[in-house]
């Protein structure tokens, strides 16, 4: 299969595209490098007569054009958008302008291309989302690909709204799709403005480990490389029109998750004296923090045999042994624009 991946240079997406040239799919890297891309994040496959790489923004109908034109994908798994919550919080526009009006035009794109083709049957649009778009959980209760969305932030009402343009292009011009909603990925490559690598780095830095308020806001971990395999036996196997919620079954509060972070740290490079726990900071908390995300992943395991191989402990272990071993990677990311400072607090 050749595959159209648009964010390919990004956390997930390269994840996607490294386990896709993996399995023998030719894969066509869509990206339009902006501050969270990182090409060494695909540099294992960049040689790979299986893949390919275009620079070009989403937002771009003339470049997208040429790319289905040259490339003639089977499948396009669309993951490019902007997804830090608290960049939305300081600037929604990018937002907007990326998650709706990319999203927008990229399907316009491939409706085109699809329609040119003789509207074949096996073509696949997968829009990769986010369980954030389902809003805030109490203590109990799990959300399922039925629960009425309840976007609390700009990022998950830019990512809500793609959802319904997908879905809304499936009904009205039969485009074939599949969508997912996955809840929080955490692994290799992950760029170092999100929790899990602000932490480990943090510790290694000797600086204050920040935590939201006190610490009681639930995610459910998805180890990335679990979530890279869910998407593409969606691709593959998922039922034509559905949506799939992609769960790790691994709850935890961030400051359970931190502290678990610590222990692993104090394992593998023990600090001279006292725990990396002794960091621990509590910050002001992010507005509208939503205080529990939890995926119910009925429906992928039922319908497509589909579970998480990790649990969150043995994934953080495999995430701080590839920060420990991949310095060069991450330590030229931390000058990037907004990496290191504390966002989202303009509201």
């Amino acid at each position: 299969m050749k595959i159209l991946v648009t964010g390919g240079a990004g956390f997930i997406g390269s994840a996607v595209v490294r386990l896709a040239v993996a399995r023998g799919h030719y894969v066509v890297n869509l990206d339009a490098l902006t501050y969270a891309a990182c090409l060494e994040n695909v540099a294992s496959v960049a040689d790979s007569p299986l893949y390919a790489f275009a620079q070009a923004d989403i937002r771009d109908r003339a470049s997208l054009d040429r790319v289905f034109a040259s490339h003639q994908p089977d499948a396009v798994m669309h993951l490019a958008a902007e997804s830090h919550v608290d960049r939305s919080i300081d600037g929604p526009g990018d937002f907007i302008s990326t998650n709706v009006t990319g999203t927008y035009t990229l399907l316009e794109a491939a409706r085109s291309y699809w329609q040119d083709s003789g509207r074949p049957e096996s073509f696949r649009f997968h829009h990769i989302s986010t369980d954030e778009v389902f809003g805030s959980l109490g203590p109990e209760g799990q959300f399922t690909e039925t629960t009425p969305y309840d976007p609390r932030s700009p990022y998950s009402a830019s990512k809500a709204a793609s959802d319904h343009l997908v879905q809304a292009w499936h009904h009205t011009y039969g485009l074939p799709v599949v969508m997912t909603n996955c809840s929080n990925n955490y692994g290799p490559f992950h760029f170092p403005e999100k929790l899990i690598p602000v932490i480990i780095l943090n510790a290694l830095a000797g600086k204050p480990l920040p935590i939201y308020g006190d610490g009681s806001n639930v995610r459910d971990w998805l180890y990335v490389e679990d979530h890279a395999d869910a998407l593409l036996l969606v691709l593959e196997k998922g039922a034509l029109g559905r949506s799939y919620n992609i769960g790790g079954e691994n709850e935890r509060s961030n400051l359970e998750l931190v502290r678990t972070l610590c222990a692993i740290l104090d394992e593998k490079q023990p600090k001279a004296s006292g725990s990396y726990a002794d960091q621990i900071t509590f910050v002001t908390d992010r507005p509208g923090h939503d205080a529990r995300y939890a995926i119910d992943p009925a429906r992928i395991r039922q319908e497509l045999g589909w579970r998480p191989s990790v649990t969150v402990e043995e994934g953080l272990a495999r995430t701080v042994d590839w920060y420990l071993a991949n310095t060069d990677w991450w330590r030229p990311l931390q000058a990037r624009q907004g990496v290191g400072q504390r966002l989202g607090v303009k509201a």
